[in-house]
């Protein structure tokens, strides 16, 4: 298992706010306690509003000691790049290179290291900037799409951005990366194969038209040795994280025409892969409480651009359960470790760009809505 410290509301409220007052005045108060009184409360912005423009996917060590997201900060920059933060102090650095792009970050449960997915080896990355920057400026808008680039290898880092060592240096988009709670093993997702093996006439066709179709679920030691491929579909297979006791993964499976996905589990070594979600939505972003009782996930069940958040038992017995309810993109949860308190990302701020938000959670109120009380 892994280390628990146990945080006041108080402390870690203070923690977290001691950087960030001036943004969280800016905000109306409307944005607190938006339909999640239920299973959050006391929540709050977590990101520093005025000088990140967009943010997501904040994670965290162990021992609470640390969190690293990314964030899109730098003007020279419109990609987004890798922060840590020290959440005793407030400190803030960026450990990513800072040229390219960057996606997926996580932090080792034990060594100071931090892994994250990078382009910033592509011989073009600095060309792409200079071109996103120009796009931007032209004033073009296009739909948001994710970006499944060939260069995207996995890197490790110290915590101070140092010592940046890449994991897997294969042609391929691979990311979304995750250390197992003890730290000796790494799930990630990668469509490898399409450049590194001989696709059949259909999948090549299929990959022209769609390159997350040949992206699976890999695990691969710690070092970057001993890669093994866990899914064998022609969908998008991707978003894997372990669960807290380190012997299964939770990941997201796509439909084959890419408007729906579910969230699935399986054992670390591929096998029993059992679908958790049936809900013919868009169900992704699925993430284990600390209790191993209940899989936090995003869906937009109740409309095409309405994301929202739900919980639903380990075996996918239970019906999922209702935790925020407003509009727009609430979706990307993690739990703290101590399962204390959930963080994600959402759009309910002025600019209607990503930003974390942080609130206290209910782990009673989840248990009993999921009908999982202990009566031993």
């Amino acid at each position: 298992m892994r280390n628990r410290l146990n945080i006041s509301t108080k402390l870690i409220r203070g923690l977290f706010t001691r950087a960030f007052t001036s943004a969280l005045v800016a905000l109306p108060l409307s944005f607190a306690n938006a339909g999640t009184a239920d299973f959050i409360t006391e929540d709050f912005v977590l990101s520093d509003t005025e000088k990140e423009k967009r943010v997501g996917e904040a994670y965290y060590r162990a021992d609470q000691q640390w969190m690293v997201y990314q964030a899109e900060v730098a003007d020279e920059n419109p990609f987004y790049q890798i922060y840590l933060k020290h959440l005793d102090s407030g400190n803030i650095r960026r450990v990513s290179p800072g040229v390219g792009k960057t996606t997926c970050s996580w932090i080792h449960p034990s060594v100071n290291k931090v892994l994250f997915s990078s382009t910033h080896d592509d011989p073009d990355a600095k060309s792409k900037m200079t071109a996103e920057l120009e796009r931007r400026k032209s004033g073009e808008r296009k739909s948001y799409a994710w970006d499944y680039d060939e260069h995207y290898d996995i890197y490790e880092t110290d915590l101070e951005g140092n010592n940046i060592k890449n994991l897997t240096n294969v042609l391929g988009y691979d990311a979304e990366a995750s250390w197992s709670p003890d730290g000796r093993h790494i799930a990630f997702a990668s469509n490898r194969r399409a450049y590194t093996e001989e696709l059949s006439e259909a999948e090549a066709e299929l990959f022209k038209k769609d390159p997350s179709s040949m992206i699976d679920i890999y695990i691969m030691d710690a070092d970057g040795s001993n890669v093994k491929r866990l899914t064998h579909t022609n969908v998008y297979d991707g978003g894997p994280f372990f669960s807290p006791d380190g012997k299964r993964i939770v990941w997201r499976r796509f439909s084959p025409n890419g408007r729906e996905a579910e969230v699935y589990t399986m054992n670390i070594d591929g096998t029993d892969q059992k679908q958790i979600t049936h809900l013919k939505a868009l169900s992704w972003a699925p993430f284990y409480h600390p209790s191993n009782e209940y899989i936090i996930f995003s869906t937009n069940i109740h409309g095409h651009r309405n994301f929202e958040l739900y919980i639903v038992d380990v075996n996918g017995e239970k019906e999922p359960v209702r935790v925020t309810d407003e509009a727009g993109f609430d979706g990307l949860p993690v739990f703290t470790p101590d399962g204390d308190y959930l963080t994600w990302t959402s759009d309910r701020v002025p600019t209607k760009k990503g930003h974390l938000f942080h609130g206290k959670w209910n782990h009673a109120q989840a248990m009993r809505s999921l009908s999982l009380e202990r009566t031993d």
